[in-house]
């Protein structure tokens, strides 16, 4: 299959992230968005009411003074990452 790309914004897309040098050629970049754009579409709409209520929640904590500070936050982020990408080797980081 070919794709002709004919809008100019989407060509600087491509060419911004070939730039990057994460992406070999135009097809891994458009490969890659077809995967996040179907990622996207998959999320039910159950999830994305669990996740807002995750985010109501943790805001009515902040707004109790129940938040931890943000050093610790990214060192406790940083440890779940690093456990993810252990389990996930072949996942870009």
């Amino acid at each position: 299959m070919n794709i002709e790309i004919r809008d100019p914004a989407s060509e600087a897309l491509i060419q911004k992230r070939l730039a990057s040098g994460a992406y070999a050629s135009p097809e891994e970049v458009v490969r890659r968005a077809l995967e996040a754009l179907d990622a996207e579409e998959t999320w039910s709409d159950e999830e994305r009411q669990v996740l807002n209520a995750k985010i109501v929640h943790s805001l009515a904590q902040l707004g109790r003074g129940e938040g931890i500070p943000g050093e610790e936050a990214r060192a406790r982020l940083q440890k779940r990452k690093a456990a993810w990408l252990a389990e996930n080797p072949t996942a870009r980081p």
